[in-house]
């Protein structure tokens, strides 16, 4: 079934412009939104809103388009003054940010347990929002990974789609020199100066830069360990396209340097925004680290989640909101995947029309559903409340170790800064 068909089965025009709405008996209140991203967070918080008015016609929405620093500054400014008549009704908070605001502002954010059917959700984005048995916030968009390939390049290089999947990091370096032996492509591109595949790798194993008590676990993590060496060891073949931010980083793949990028799902549309590279294209599981118990070939990068603010004078409101569309409405995510690229978290989701479509950008292959169905497979870890810091630390520490200084001592120095930063 072609895009247009499936769209014409999903109810709903998007809106746009000013995101007033109008709802029901039960509830008669404004809803004010943050978020940020005016094409994807933006577009799909007032398609929602347009969805629950047809039902819901007294309540109206206000979605306020902020950047993304903007909206973390005002938020923290508030809660830390504890001006709560500032704050909005709901807020996007982008997951690995989450257990820091409910931990340092405790009673700041409405419990949803009691309402919605956490069970429905990839297990990994309950657990980041949850805290003491509680559970706050509403899953929204996932960052599940995947292996974006070059089919032609590899199969120049005498590999078939079939030699892509589940492989390890050790094969993917592999399969790396003979790549660019025959093709004279780099294997991929990477930013060193960049967290994020430190943290796909990590996870991948069902590990984090802290235990489940929120204590430092750097010295003898043994998937943090892994994951800098693999870097280091791609680095050292001289398998990577270089990248320092990240236009650098986009403009490898896109204009053909690379034979592959490893990544968030969240970079589909820009990869397929290439149509003269239509079909040559394919998508595979990330690679899994070596020798590590408990590593798998799935894994997370970035993703964001819905909270309401205890505060909110339409707290009833905005809850039963968020759960009638967010936690039950299958089709809006059908739509919000054509329309915005959006892979929701919400399971039953992935039964739908729209996740079961083939992709001839990507060999006919059914893409979403691949993406879709990695997602349940994603360890859920705990991200504590200074991922960020950690990710300095790394980033500034990773290069002594692609220069020969032992990883031992690289691991140490980093705990070291870590532990100055976060005290």
């Amino acid at each position: 079934m072609d895009k247009q068909k499936v769209l014409g089965r999903i109810t709903g025009v998007a809106l746009s412009g000013a995101c007033v709405f109008g709802a029901t008996a039960a509830f008669a209140g404004e809803i004010t939104i943050w978020c940020w991203d005016p094409n994807f967070n933006v577009a799909i918080m007032k398609e929602a809103g347009e969805i629950y008015t047809k039902s819901h016609p007294d309540t109206t929405f206000n979605v306020v388009d902020f950047a993304k620093a903007d909206v973390e500054q005002k938020l923290q400014t508030a809660l830390a003054s504890g001006a709560t008549s500032a704050l909005p009704d709901i807020v996007l908070i982008e997951d690995y940010g989450a257990q820091k605001y409910l931990q340092s502002f405790p009673g700041a954010f409405a419990a949803m347990d009691g309402v919605v059917d956490y069970s429905a959700f990839a297990p990994y984005k309950v657990q980041l929002m949850t805290v003491d048995g509680k559970v706050y916030g509403m899953p929204f968009d996932t960052g599940v990974t995947g292996m974006y390939y070059r089919r032609d390049y590899l199969e120049e290089a005498g590999f078939k789609p079939e030699d892509m999947q589940d492989i390890t990091w050790d094969r993917f370096i592999e399969i790396g020199r003979q790549v660019e032996a025959k093709t004279g492509h780099k294997m991929t591109t990477l930013d060193l100066n960049d967290g994020g595949i430190t943290r796909i790798m990590m996870q991948s194993a069902g590990s984090w830069y802290f235990d489940e008590n929120g204590d430092l676990n750097v010295l003898d993590n043994a998937a943090l360990k892994a994951a800098l060496e693999t870097q280091a060891k791609i680095a050292e073949e001289g398998l990577i396209y270089p990248a320092t931010g990240w236009s650098d980083y986009v403009n490898a793949f896109t204009s053909g340097n690379v034979a592959s990028v490893i990544t968030g799902v969240w970079i589909t549309g820009t990869i397929k925004a290439q149509e003269d590279q239509s079909g040559k294209w394919g998508v595979a599981p990330i690679p899994k680290l070596d020798g590590v118990e408990g590593a798998g070939n799935a894994s997370n990068l970035g993703g964001s989640s819905w909270y309401v603010l205890d505060s909110s004078d339409v707290k009833d409101e905005a809850i039963d909101f968020l759960n009638e569309i967010y936690a039950k409405d299958t089709e809006f995510y059908q739509k919000i995947l054509i329309e915005r690229g959006a892979v929701g978290s919400l399971l039953a989701a992935r039964e739908g029309e729209a996740y079961q479509e083939a992709d001839p950008f990507f060999g006919g292959e059914k893409v979403w559903q691949k993406f879709s169905d990695w997602l349940n497979q994603i360890p859920a870890v705990d991200y504590g409340i200074f991922t960020n810091e950690l990710d300095v630390a790394v980033t500034s520490n990773l290069q002594s170790l692609i220069d020969g200084k032992p990883v031992d001592e690289v691991l140490k120095a980093i705990n070291d800064q870590a532990k100055f930063q976060i005290q």
